[in-house]
C-alpha cells in the first residue's frame, strides 16, 4: 500500500454535512422517478425506462437557486443527454472500432467540462453515465434512436417541471439569510453609535455597555453566518456565483465591523466637531446597512441606485475632512468596503468579465477561454480528464465486447470515482464501495419481499426519498440509498433475475472499478497531494500580479499581446489549482483550520473578480487610454501590482493608495486588492 494512503479511515477526507439533509428534495426526486416507473408497469412501454433514468439524473443535476440560473443547467443536460442517447446508440451499431474512440472522446469532454465551474462539472459527471449507458446497445433504426432520445427529453422535462414549478430548492438561502442578519446587526451597531454621539451625558459606562452588547451581538451573527456559509460550500462547492457572493459579502461585513469598532474607540474621546461629522455618518450608514441586508435576500437591481447615492454621500463627508484627520482615514476605508458590497447588489456583475453595465463577455469568449487556458499539461483538469479516459478505456472496451446488463457499472464507477487528486479519489472509492455493498444487501432483502412489478414500483418511492434526502450529506450515504433503487430498476427491466445476483454484481463491479480508479490515480500522471493552502494562494495571487503587470504594460505600450496571453493563462491555471486545493480542504476541514480556509475562499473569490476586471481592461484598452492619463494608468498599475505582491507574500500592509483618476474596472481592482489584504494574515496563520 502506498505510504500516502491513510491506514486509519478516520483520517480520510470523508465528512458528513448534516446541513445537506433535504426531505423536500427526496420527495421531489421520488415523485419524478416513481410516477414514470408506475406508468411503465401499467402500459408496458419500455422507452419509459429511459425517461425514468433521465428524470433521476435531472434531479441530481439540479444546482438549486434562482430559476434563471437553474433553467440553462437543467435544459442543457436534458438536451445534451437526449442527443447522446440517440447518437451514440447509432454509433455503437457501426461497430467497436468506431464506437470506442467516439465514446472515449465524449467521456474526455464530459470530464474536461469542469473547467467551466461547479454546475458544468456536475453536468459532465452525469453525462458520463449517459455516455456509458448509451454505448450498451447498438441501434440500427434512426427512428428508434429518435424515440429513445425523445423519451429522455420527456423524462428530463418532467423532472425539470417538478424542480422549478412545484418545489424549487434554494440551497444558498440559509447562508444568505445568515449574512443578511449580520448586516442587520451592523445596522443596529451603527444606530447605537448614532444615539451615543447625540447624547449629551454619554460617559465611559455608556460606551462600555455599547461595546459589550452590540459588538458581541455582531460577532455572534458573523460567526453564525460564517459557519452557515462554510457548511453550504461544503455541500455545493465554492466555484459558483452565489458562493463568491456570500463569501465576499461576509468578509466585507467583518471588515466593516472592524471599522465601526475603530470608530467607537476614536469617537469616545473625540471633539464636538468630529462627533458631529460622525453622527451624520452613522445616520446615513444605519439605513444603508439595512438596505444591504435586504438586497442580499431580494437581489433587487433597482436598489443599487439608492445604495450608490448613499455611499457617494458618505464619500463626500470624508472628502470634507482634513487629509490627515484620523476620522477621514476610517471613513475612506468604510466607503471602500461599502463599494465592494455595492458591486454585488447588481446580480449581473457576478458574471466574470462583465463590463461596468453588467454585460457579460461574448458567448464564444466565455466558451473558448477556459478551454484554451487549460490546454496545457500543467492543468490538473487536463491531466484528470486524460487519466480518467485512459483508465476507463479497457473497461469500456470490455463492456462492448462482453456485454451483460451489469458491466457498465464498472466503467461508470471508474469515471465517477476518479478525481483530480489522489486523496479525493481514494476517499470517493471507499465511500462508493462501502455504500454500494451495504445498499446492495438492503436491496436483496427488499427484493425478497417485493415480488410483483406493482410492489417493486411502490418500493421505489420511499427508496428515492431516502437516497435524495441524504444526497448532499455524503457520497457514501447517497450510494447506500441509491443502490437499492438501481437494483430494483434493473430487476424490473430483467424480470426473473435474483436480487442477490444483481446486488452482488453491482458490489463486485463497483469494488473493481474503485480499485482501478485508485491505481490509475496513483500511477498515471499523479497529483497525489495538492499544495498547501498557503502555497496555492501565494502562487495564485502572484500569477495575478504578473497578469495585472502585463495588462497595464499593454495599456501603456500596446504590442502583439503574446506576453499578456501567457500571463492570463498562467493566472487561470494558478486559480484552477488553488480551487482544487480548496475543494480538498473543504472535505478535510477541522475546526482549527476554519479561519485559514475561509481566508482562502475569500481570496479565491476576489481573484476571480480581479481576473474579470483585468479582462475588461484588456479588451477596452483604447477607452482606458482616452479617459485616464498615462501617468495615472502607470500609477494605478504600479500600485495594483505592488498590492498583489504584498498579498502574495502575506503582508497585509499595502502601499499608500494613489490619489489618481481611474476607470471603473481599475477602482474595482483596487478594492479587491484591499479586500484580500484584509484576510491574508488569516491565510498564513498556522493552526495550533
Amino acid at each position: 500500500m502506498p505510504d500516502h494512503i491513510p491506514k486509519d479511515l478516520r483520517r480520510l477526507p470523508i465528512s458528513l454535512n448534516r446541513q445537506g439533509i433535504s426531505v423536500l428534495e427526496g420527495v421531489r426526486a421520488a415523485l419524478a422517478v416513481a410516477v414514470i416507473i408506475a406508468l411503465e408497469e401499467w402500459v408496458g412501454w419500455r422507452p419509459l425506462g429511459e425517461a425514468a433514468l433521465a428524470a433521476m439524473l435531472t434531479c441530481i443535476c439540479d444546482p438549486g437557486g434562482p430559476i434563471r440560473r437553474r433553467v440553462p443547467v437543467l435544459l442543457g443536460f436534458t438536451v445534451i443527454g437526449a442527443v447522446l442517447t440517440a447518437s451514440l446508440g447509432l454509433v455503437r451499431h457501426l461497430g467497436m472500432p468506431i464506437a470506442l474512440p467516439v465514446g472515449l472522446f465524449a467521456l474526455f469532454c464530459a470530464c474536461f467540462s469542469r473547467v467551466y465551474g461547479q454546475a458544468p462539472q456536475l453536468v459532465g459527471a452525469l453525462l458520463s453515465t449517459v455516455i456509458v449507458l448509451s454505448l450498451d446497445r447498438g441501434i440500427a433504426d434512426p427512428a428508434e434512436a429518435a424515440l429513445l432520445g425523445g423519451a429522455f427529453v420527456a423524462g428530463g422535462l418532467w423532472a425539470t417541471v417538478l424542480t422549478l414549478a412545484l418545489w424549487p430548492l434554494h440551497p444558498f438561502l440559509p447562508a444568505r439569510r445568515a449574512v443578511a442578519e449580520a448586516y442587520r446587526r451592523l445596522a443596529r451597531l451603527a444606530g447605537d453609535l448614532h444615539a451615543l454621539l447625540g447624547a449629551q451625558t454619554a460617559d465611559a459606562a455608556a460606551w462600555e455597555r455599547h461595546a459589550r452588547a452590540h459588538r458581541g451581538a455582531v460577532r455572534q451573527a458573523l460567526e453564525t453566518a460564517r459557519a452557515q456559509v462554510v457548511d453550504t460550500l461544503r455541500a455545493r462547492g465554492p466555484a459558483g456565483a452565489r458562493a463568491a457572493q456570500s463569501l465576499i459579502r461576509l468578509e466585507t461585513a467583518d471588515q466593516i465591523f472592524g471599522v465601526l469598532i475603530a470608530f467607537g474607540e476614536l469617537l469616545e474621546h473625540a471633539d464636538p466637531t468630529e462627533r458631529s461629522v460622525a453622527r451624520r455618518v452613522m445616520r446615513r450608514l444605519r439605513p444603508l446597512l439595512v438596505l444591504l441586508g435586504e438586497i442580499i435576500l431580494t437581489d433587487d437591481p433597482a436598489a443599487s441606485v439608492r445604495i450608490r447615492r448613499a455611499i457617494d454621500a458618505l464619500a463626500r463627508e470624508a472628502d470634507a475632512l482634513d487629509s490627515g484627520a484620523p476620522l477621514r482615514a476610517l471613513m475612506l476605508r468604510l466607503v471602500e468596503r461599502l463599494r465592494i458590497v455595492q458591486t454585488l447588489a447588481v446580480p449581473a456583475n457576478l458574471i466574470a468579465g462583465a463590463d461596468a453595465a453588467g454585460r457579460p463577455p461574448p458567448l464564444l469568449q466565455r466558451l473558448w477561454l477556459p478551454v484554451r487556458t487549460n490546454l496545457t499539461w500543467r492543468s490538473p483538469i487536463l491531466r484528470h480528464a486524460t487519466r480518467a479516459v485512459t483508465a476507463a478505456a479497457p473497461a469500456l472496451a470490455f463492456t462492448m465486447w462482453w456485454f451483460t446488463p451489469y458491466d457498465h457499472w464498472l466503467t461508470i464507477t471508474i469515471v465517477a470515482t476518479m478525481q483530480p487528486f489522489f486523496a479525493l479519489t481514494y476517499a470517493r472509492a471507499v465511500e462508493r464501495v462501502l455504500g454500494t455493498a451495504a445498499g446492495g444487501a438492503i436491496a436483496a432483502v427488499i427484493g425478497a419481499v417485493c415480488t410483483t412489478p406493482l410492489s417493486i414500483a411502490a418500493a421505489m418511492f420511499p427508496l428515492s426519498v431516502l437516497a435524495f434526502t441524504v444526497r448532499s450529506v455524503s457520497l457514501g450515504l447517497f450510494m447506500f440509498g441509491l443502490t437499492p433503487l438501481v437494483v430494483l430498476l434493473v430487476e424490473s427491466a430483467e424480470p426473473g433475475t435474483s436480487e442477490w445476483v444483481i446486488a452482488g454484481a453491482r458490489a463486485a463491479l463497483t469494488t473493481l472499478g474503485g480499485m482501478i480508479a485508485v491505481t490509475a490515480s496513483f500511477m498515471l500522471w499523479p497529483t497525489r497531494e495538492p499544495a498547501q493552502l498557503i502555497a496555492g494562494g501565494r502562487e495564485a495571487v502572484a500569477a495575478h500580479a504578473r497578469y495585472a503587470e502585463a495588462v497595464f504594460a499593454h495599456l501603456l505600450h500596446p504590442g502583439d499581446g503574446s506576453a499578456l496571453e501567457r500571463a492570463r493563462r498562467e493566472a487561470g491555471i494558478a486559480t484552477n489549482t488553488f480551487e482544487a486545493t480548496i475543494n480538498r480542504a473543504l472535505l478535510e476541514l477541522r475546526s482549527d483550520e476554519s479561519g485559514q480556509l475561509e481566508a482562502a475562499l475569500v481570496i479565491d473569490a476576489a481573484l476571480r473578480r480581479c481576473a474579470g476586471r483585468l479582462s475588461v481592461l484588456q479588451f477596452e484598452a483604447a477607452g482606458a487610454r482616452e479617459t485616464v492619463p498615462d501617468a495615472a494608468l502607470a500609477g494605478w498599475g504600479a500600485w495594483i501590482v505592488a498590492g498583489l505582491q504584498h498579498v502574495a507574500s502575506g503582508d497585509p500592509d499595502l502601499p499608500a493608495r494613489p490619489d489618481l483618476p481611474g476607470t471603473d474596472a481599475i477602482m474595482r481592482l483596487a478594492r479587491q486588492v484591499g479586500l484580500m489584504a484584509g484576510v491574508v494574515e488569516r491565510l498564513h496563520a498556522v493552526p495550533a
